[in-house]
């Protein structure tokens, strides 16, 4: 069956350049609604801040006309509505009922969605920015009845929808950046492996990086500096040697190795006599960021972990552990034991850290502890003339110790061998 015309002459023409119109009209808004509104305003910062020239320059031309989000949906979806709706009216002019809705239905689907849909949403960015000046109008004539639904639809859900990455989100798309997975990333192995580690450190705490203290190396503070002992510590090539006081867990301070040299082991000087900073005492659910910036003020790049053994307890690990304001951070672990060796660090430890015997015993002792971290080097030294010892408090165990170098291994993910360090090579 023909389809009927019902229009001839110069009216034709016009009636054809009329639908013409409205078709790419329509198509414009419905492109333009999915090349703009797929793309977030944090996507636009980031290529406006960080991508390349002409990336950046399409994104600063469209970040204005984006930022109200919804006047820009309702302005586009008014448009778009109101030539499609006007399409079949210039159509029923021309043809018959049944064909203007047969034309009007393919042409809005092929050329009005189809078609820009798919062009927009690869070239979205070049063309929001090419189009933008033109949008601007747009939103101007639909103000008035975009204006108010954009308001109502503001109020029912937010005016601002910020779509940020989680954590585990984030670390997933780095994963998918690196050149190893297989998609284009120009991200290295170890690049990657950083940053995971970096997202991942907020979750870990002191337990996931400690040594426990039966694997460290610990000099009694009533042990003298012989020729064995000097030899002893020269074997294990630290820098720093934790200093315990009656038992091996009750860590009082540390000992800088390169503070031994000027002694002459025939003296046999005893290791109190010596220069002994004092080591911070940490809980062991403060999370390692935490740790790190406390290692970062230069005071001591090494720490006690501390285990509260009573139940109920306050806990306040959001602050610094040596801030005189921040009250111990306590844990309820039920009598049970946490597990003292992490997988990553087993192998080095039992090589690494050894436990050294006492030459001797004191029995005095205190019950006083420091718990704040002093600006000036002297108050960093432990002052044992006419002052007593610190001691944990039997509320108190202490179960590890924590190094810059264990933090660092978490962030990089890796572990770190000096010289003095013996690994399997194949491993």
């Amino acid at each position: 069956m023909a389809v009927e015309y019902r229009c001839c002459g110069s009216g034709f023409f016009i009636h054809v350049l009329i639908i013409t119109f409205l078709v790419l009209f329509a198509g414009l808004m419905s492109g333009l609604t999915l090349g703009l509104m797929s793309m977030s305003l944090v996507d636009l910062e980031v290529l406006a801040k960080s991508g390349t020239p002409r990336d950046r320059k399409h994104a600063a031309t469209i970040l204005p006309v984006v930022k109200r989000q919804h006047l820009l949906l309702c302005t586009l979806l008014i448009c778009n509505a109101a030539s499609m709706e006007a399409l079949p009216i210039f159509l029923d002019s021309l043809i018959s009922a049944w064909g203007a809705i047969l034309i009007s239905v393919t042409l809005i689907l092929l050329v009005g969605e189809i078609i820009p849909q798919s062009v927009c949403s690869r070239h979205g960015l070049a063309i929001g920015a090419t189009m933008a000046p033109f949008v601007r109008v747009l939103v101007w004539i639909c103000y008035p009845v975009a204006y108010p639904i954009s308001k109502l639809l503001d109020y029912m859900l937010g005016s601002g929808h910020v779509s940020l990455f989680r954590r585990a989100e984030l670390k997933t798309l780095v994963n998918f950046h690196g050149n190893e997975a297989g998609k284009g990333g120009e991200l290295t192995h170890d690049e990657t492996t950083i940053i995971a580690g970096a997202l991942e450190l907020t979750e870990k705490t002191a337990m996931d990086a400690m040594t426990p203290i039966s694997e460290t190396f610990t000099i009694d503070i009533n042990a003298k500096l012989d020729r064995d002992l000097m030899k002893l510590l020269l074997e294990n090539g630290h820098s720093r040697v934790p200093v315990y006081y009656e038992q091996p867990t009750n860590i009082i301070g540390l000992v800088l190795v390169k503070n031994l040299l000027t002694i002459h082991p025939a003296d046999k000087v005893p290791v109190k006599n010596v220069t002994i900073r004092r080591i911070p005492r940490v809980p062991e659910n403060l999370p390692l960021y935490n740790i790190l910036n406390e290692f970062q003020k230069g005071h001591s790049h090494m720490a006690v972990v501390i285990r509260q053994n009573n139940k109920t307890v306050e806990q306040s690990a959001s602050k610094s552990p040596v801030d005189d304001s921040v009250k111990d951070v306590r844990v309820d672990i039920d009598g049970e034991k946490h597990p003292l060796e992490r997988s990553l660090k087993s192998k080095r430890s039992l090589q690494k850290w050894k436990s050294f015997p006492s030459n001797g015993k004191n029995s005095s002792g205190g019950t006083q502890r420091s718990k704040k971290w002093a600006r000036d080097i002297d108050a960093d030294v432990l002052q044992i003339d006419d002052n007593p010892l610190p001691k944990l408090t039997e509320e108190e165990e202490a179960v590890g110790i924590i190094t810059m170098e264990d933090v660092i291994e978490e962030l990089l993910q890796e572990e770190i061998f000096d010289e003095t360090d013996h690994h399997d090579e194949g491993s």
